[in-house]
């Protein structure tokens, strides 16, 4: 902090921090006081949940329904299907959304928003049962709810007390601890998670495999075990891999030519001219399967420190060479 503020600024930089420590604090303890109240309903809801055939259809009005759109999101991605539908919506067509196998997760600090109200006869109807997370256990939801979460906090953050702050964290934490406790009880994995991500890091590391990034056919560099040196030369600057694979007649791999070697053969003074592949080619390369995961390969080069790994069959036969750069083409790395 600037200490050669003047005075005025001073003083609001010194509020402003206090408020914001105020508000940590606030906001903290009414997460540490869900925590002291959290129990058999909790889990009759993760019970209702796992049991379900339809969907978590979260609703919220206001401040409520922005949580309630992330606790939708949330839940989606984990394991749990769900979406959000907009109580005001609700009563203009949107109910049509619900259907009797889903469950209803509504969202209300005071329990009293009139947009909610009127949708709980309609859903008794459907035979949807309704979840309220509500700070307000007398309230009108939490009277017609089948089940109730205590969403309640001691006040707001606000100084006012009038804007939900503390209470849509209370929310929010609430409906995190739903979502992790559910994702659990699934057995939901990274994989799993990967699915519902298939644009993000994580999806591409878990979802690519070997096959969708290896070079294949003609752009692989072959050559037979009798092939002269100079022309595994040739191959190997036709196809740009810094590699030759020498196979036999049915493309099963016996060992590989790389720069390194030609490097290395330099520099024990080896005349070349008159060697053929299966002279200087080095045995037991490291190969990957097809489909395996793209990442796996990326880790295999990195420990054994080469650039390029050959992809084999159950039988060996070569299918592809994957190289680092196409990995960092795909993402993986």
């Amino acid at each position: 902090m600037n200490d050669s503020l003047p005075g005025l600024a001073q003083a609001r930089a010194d509020k402003a921090l206090s408020l914001a420590r105020q508000t940590f604090d606030i906001e903290a303890a009414a997460l540490l006081g869900l925590k002291d109240r959290i129990g058999t309903a909790f889990t009759q809801v993760i019970d209702l949940v796992l049991a379900l055939r339809g969907r978590v259809v979260v609703m919220g009005m206001g401040k409520s329904g922005h949580i309630g759109r992330k606790i939708a999101a949330t839940l989606a991605s984990t394991g749990t299907p769900a979406l959000f539908v907009h109580p005001g919506e609700a009563s203009h067509g949107d109910l049509g959304m619900v259907t009797h196998q889903d469950l209803v997760l509504a969202i209300s600090n005071s329990g009293e928003s009139p947009e909610m109200e009127v949708l709980l006869p309609v859903l008794k109807r459907l035979g949807v049962p309704v979840i309220a997370m509500t700070g307000n256990l007398q309230s009108t939801l939490a009277r017609h709810a089948f089940l109730c979460l205590d969403s309640a906090v001691d006040r707001e953050a606000c100084p006012l007390n009038l804007a939900p702050t503390a209470s849509t964290a209370a929310q929010l934490a609430l409906g995190d601890a739903l979502a992790i406790a559910l994702l659990d009880a699934r057995g939901f994995v990274a994989e799993d998670f990967a699915r519902s991500h298939p644009g993000g890091a994580l999806g591409r590391k878990l979802l690519t495999h070997v096959s969708d990034v290896m070079r294949t056919g003609a752009d692989l560099p072959m050559v037979a075990p009798d092939t002269g040196f100079s022309e595994v030369m040739r191959e190997m600057g036709r196809k740009g891999l810094g590699l030759a694979v020498i196979v036999d007649a049915e493309t099963r791999v016996l060992g590989v030519f790389t720069d390194g070697d030609l490097r290395r053969q330099v520099e024990q003074g080896r005349d070349l001219r008159a060697v053929q592949a299966r002279d200087v080619m080095h045995l037991a390369p490291k190969t990957i399967a097809p489909r395996a995961l793209a990442v796996d390969a990326a880790e295999l080069m990195e420990s054994h420190r080469i650039t390029s790994i050959l992809v084999v069959d159950a039988d060996d036969r070569l299918c592809g060479v994957v190289n680092s750069n196409d990995l960092m083409r795909a993402k993986v790395i």
